[in-house]
């Protein structure tokens, strides 16, 4: 047994979960999830994320309207029968409302770089989103460290607009995900994952 191993089998040992116990999160433990989160890398050192952290039930039902009401048109232009809409729509709504803990991810462009031309910036750009998704991983990997389970949704970037003025986001914020929070109230099964070999090439 390598002295790794034991944390090897931590990081392998996080789940996608979307049921949660009805349990509230201390606010300290949040404070000390997203703690370690700021310690995520990030290109130049520039953090560009953003968290916003809701438990509030009226907010969180709120939000659920909203996403909704933005959703619909995007599932009827899908032609999709009306029965299978508001069965997703109300899976949306329960996610979002049977989650103890929600945290909104988003990119502070205040943060990014400016660069003297379009290829570069866009580059910029690019290297500001990977900052923010790996905050997203520390996160979760935060969390699991807490006992508790957590699901990451990209919901935010089909509906910003949303996200931004139910949680009164500044205008120029860029959503780029939400994390439901919880104690778990399921274990799910270890899902399929490809070989090394499959998804490696060793150049020696």
């Amino acid at each position: 047994m390598n002295d790794s191993d034991p944390l090897h089998h931590f990081l392998r040992t996080r789940r996608t979960v979307r049921k949660f116990a009805p349990r509230p999160v201390s606010e300290e433990t949040l404070r000390r999830i997203l703690e370690t989160a700021t310690y995520a890398p990030s290109a130049r050192n520039r953090q560009p994320w953003q968290f916003t952290v809701v438990s509030n039930m009226e907010t969180k039902r709120s939000l659920a309207d909203d996403l909704a009401a933005d959703f619909r048109p995007d599932l009827e232009r899908d032609g999709l029968p009306e029965v299978e809409i508001e069965t997703r729509l109300d899976r949306t709504r329960r996610r979002i409302l049977d989650a103890p803990v929600i945290i909104a991810l988003s990119l502070n462009p205040d943060r990014v770089d400016a660069q003297p031309n379009r290829k570069r910036q866009e580059a910029e750009r690019s290297m500001a989103v990977q900052s923010v998704a790996l905050a997203g991983l520390q996160l979760m990997l935060a969390a699991h460290a807490e006992g508790l389970a957590s699901v990451w949704t990209c919901g935010p970037l089909f509906a910003p607009d949303a996200i931004r003025f139910r949680l009164g986001l500044p205008a120029n914020w860029q959503p780029q995900a939400m994390f439901f929070l919880g104690y778990p109230a399921e274990t799910p099964e270890v899902p399929g994952r490809l070989n090394v070999e499959e998804v490696t090439t060793f150049i020696r």
